[in-house]
């Protein structure tokens, strides 16, 4: 397995030993055929495979999102979607391909789908930032959701993104500003937003584009203030504690179905989404128009209400009664 993660080093080497047995049957076990120790051995990777992915931490499932080989935002929008034509520039500044967006269909309906990209090798990876937007991206986006609300179209949003890209040329553009705008602009929008969470959603990076009517996650997808590393840096002055700040923060699918942040988990394969792109896909699919179909049922004000109504529900905290002067001295 390539890009293997340490906790799939079970899986990797009974799949091993299976790759040997086959390549060289003349090693097998004389008490039994072949034919049965392939079919124990298969048995027990499938056993294993499930005990390991059944089992994760949450550091683990942050691996996951990570991983290399996961789909992105385009692989999904290839897969799901049909007739997409992308469109480029915010119109202020310049194009910013870490978004990507445009016109498309979802099984019959005529959205438009925008997401953060990330590359796949390094070339790539510099052209798109790394999935880490300046500010034109999320001009850009606010374009393209404003067109889509003037001929009405639903916005599909696809996050997956580290965070808005931190340097010196987004501060000096004012990438605070844009975000800010586009977390505004999206609470007015008169159609169905849904925004779906494939990866990483990093901070304001990811909330830029993920005001939505319905909030949606992929099973080891994260969705966080912070970044882990981040978090142990600050918490425990030290970034190997990152483990202990993924537990702490309650970022994957789970806990944040729980906390009420997100409104429903997509499964992915066992083994994560890489293991099964096109499974994924078909999951998130059906995910994305059944939600779809509920939103279009609504008017225009419902939604914009629900939405608003949403994003300040969240966040629940207890006031402890200060008490008075008169009491004290009882």
């Amino acid at each position: 397995m390539r890009h293997q993660l340490d906790f799939e080093k079970p899986i990797v080497e009974l799949q091993r030993k299976l790759e040997e047995l086959k390549k060289h049957p003349e090693a097998h076990s004389l008490d039994i055929s072949v034919e049965e120790e392939v079919a124990q051995i298969e048995k027990k990777l499938e056993e294993t495979r499930r005990q390991v992915f059944e089992n994760l931490s949450a550091w683990d499932r942050i691996k996951i999102a990570r991983h290399p080989k996961r789909p992105f935002t385009l692989d999904y929008i290839h897969a799901a979607f049909t007739d997409f034509s992308e469109l480029h520039g915010d119109r202020l500044y310049a194009e910013d391909r870490a978004v990507v967006g445009g016109f498309a269909k979802l099984c019959g309906h005529s959205v438009m789908v925008i997401g953060t990209q990330k590359g796949r090798d390094t070339k790539e990876n510099i052209m798109r930032n790394f999935g880490s937007a300046h500010p034109e991206g999320y001009r850009k986006a606010l374009r393209l959701m404003k067109l889509a609300d003037k001929f009405q179209l639903p916005v599909i949003s696809l996050i997956d993104t580290a965070g808005a890209y931190p340097g010196i040329g987004a501060e000096e553009r004012h990438i605070a500003e844009a975000i800010a705008v586009n977390l505004r602009e999206m609470m007015l929008l008169d159609v169905p937003v849904i925004a779906a969470v494939i990866g990483e959603g990093g901070s304001g990076g990811a909330l830029g584009i993920g005001v939505a009517n319905r909030v949606l996650i992929l099973e080891n997808a994260y969705y966080s203030v912070i970044s882990p590393e981040g978090c142990a840096a600050i918490l425990w002055k030290d970034r190997t504690a990152a483990a202990k700040a993924a537990e702490a923060l309650k970022i994957t699918a789970k806990y944040l179905l729980e906390l009420g942040l997100v409104d429903e988990i997509v499964p992915e394969p066992l083994g994560g989404a890489h293991a099964d792109p096109k499974q994924t896909a078909d999951n998130l699919k059906a995910y994305l128009v059944r939600h779809l179909e509920e939103l279009q049922a609504m008017t225009p004000e419902a939604r914009r209400e629900q939405r608003y109504s949403k994003f300040r529900n969240f966040g629940h905290f207890l006031e402890k009664a200060v008490p008075s002067p008169e009491a004290s001295t009882v």
